[in-house]
């Protein structure tokens, strides 16, 4: 039972709870009647008008509280974690995993393996679906819990429980089926690796998958992310030029085809295949509304879309300022034509965009958020930084200022001597920092 008491963090003022009398420390033990596992639990049992709630009070004193409410009208209770539960781990042990390929040392947290199918809906983390149980199938279809995002990578079984090394991975076009015929909207992810899932097994994923249209709404292609510290893991190899294009064209491929039958690509390129390759990124209307941003499809072009939108309704001045900006190696072309057409509407702002190699995870690690603070100090001591250096918010913990090697933001602006500002993730904000650097 001790499992199933989930302590109230804090009660929202002039909620039902607090009407109620319930206290920071309080516990909820059950509804109506029903014992609450989660948070999908607590939510779904709420929904009724009338409520028994079973409370342990934080003074060890059992009571039933009655409420009449609204139906769906929440009770206003925060709890102490998020979920109600403990969150669960990974029990794969993929050759791609970018945490097996981090140093030692650095914070607990960032080796922790998340795959819970909770977190899928809470914050759209994709998932196994190792971690399942035909239970646990069972309440989201019961909940029509949506959407379930799937990291598949193959739908061989074979590979699938080699790639994962988990040999209980290749049921997985199985549980899919399952949600398809329960009418749960899913989307779906394939980390490529050369020579192992790519090329034709990458062709039988994409056919599988698309064969669930339209409640397997979309799948992203992201190129594997290989780390200097791979010493003791599968052998892997980095895509090169020609790779990317390949990729590019077979993806094309099938984009014609479902375009065809189905009115939608549902297949996309993250945007470091059409940088590796040396290709422009698409026009806004390929994204199709941006469903796998979360997975660099489509993140470039939303930032240059942004920037120009944000341009557009601006009057250029004369104001003049010195601004940087470090990003990644990834972000830094477009970073750099995006700064050149603020400048021709603000022509006395300087901005100086510095691309960051990451020396900390290995040079082939060219993407922004996993830049840590070490080597932006250290590529950074001695430049002149102007009025204020920019750093995009991606490079810190999004619930604080410090970065993935636990250097504080104040720590680098000691180390610097230099103003930091953050630019959010919007490409209105990149244009608003660095015009406020100048003076009018």
């Amino acid at each position: 039972m001790k499992k199933h008491i989930h302590r109230v963090a804090w009660v929202e003022a002039g909620s039902i709870a607090a009407e109620c009398g319930l206290e920071p420390g309080d516990a909820i033990v059950a509804v109506n009647g029903h014992t609450i596992e989660d948070i999908f639990d607590y939510q779904y049992y709420i929904e009724e008008e009338f409520l028994e709630v079973q409370v342990l009070t934080k003074d060890g004193e059992e009571c039933l509280l009655e409420i009449e409410k609204e139906e769906e009208e929440d009770l206003g209770i925060v709890f102490e974690s998020s979920l109600m539960d403990e969150y669960r781990s990974c029990s794969n042990k993929c050759i791609f995993c970018f945490i097996d390929q981090m140093p030692p040392g650095m914070r607990e947290t960032l080796y922790f393996k998340d795959d819970d199918s909770r977190l899928s809906f809470l914050q759209g983390n994709y998932i196994t679906l190792t971690n399942m149980s035909m239970e646990d199938i069972d309440r989201i279809i019961r909940y029509h819990l949506a959407p379930i995002n799937i990291s598949v990578h193959t739908t061989d079984p074979g590979l699938r429980c080699r790639m994962l090394h988990n040999r209980f991975a290749g049921d997985v076009l199985d549980k899919i089926r399952r949600f398809y015929d329960a009418g749960i909207p899913m989307n779906s992810q394939v980390v490529l690796c050369k020579g192992i899932n790519d090329g034709k097994e990458l062709d039988r994923t994409i056919k599988d998958l698309g064969d669930l249209l339209p409640y397997m709404e979309s799948l992203s292609v992201v190129p594997v992310g290989l780390t200097r510290f791979r010493e003791g893991l599968a052998p892997l190899e980095a895509f090169t030029k020609e790779d990317a294009k390949r990729v590019l064209s077979q993806i094309q491929g099938w984009q014609e085809y479902f375009r065809k039958e189905y009115g939608t690509s549902f297949v996309h390129a993250s945007d470091e295949w059409f940088i590796l390759a040396g290709r422009d990124f698409p026009p806004e209307d390929y994204y199709e509304g941006y469903g796998q941003l979360e997975n660099g499809v489509g993140m470039m072009r939303l930032l240059i879309s942004e920037v120009r939108q944000q341009l557009s309704g601006l009057t250029g001045d004369h104001r003049t300022g010195r601004a940087s900006i470090a990003t990644g190696k990834l972000a830094f072309p477009t970073i750099m034509e995006l700064t050149g057409e603020i400048r021709e509407k603000f022509p006395g702002i300087v901005v100086e965009v510095y691309c960051i190699e990451n020396h900390f995870f290995g040079e082939r690690i060219t993407v922004t958020g996993l830049l840590t603070g070490q080597d932006i100090i250290n590529q950074l001591m001695d430049r002149d930084l102007g009025d204020v250096l920019l750093l995009p918010s991606n490079v810190l913990k999004a619930d604080e200022p410090v970065f993935l090697d636990d250097v504080t933001l104040e720590e680098m602006q000691q180390a610097l001597q230099a103003p930091i500002n953050i630019i959010q993730s919007e490409g209105a904000d990149l244009v608003n920092k660095i015009i406020s650097a100048g003076t009018v």
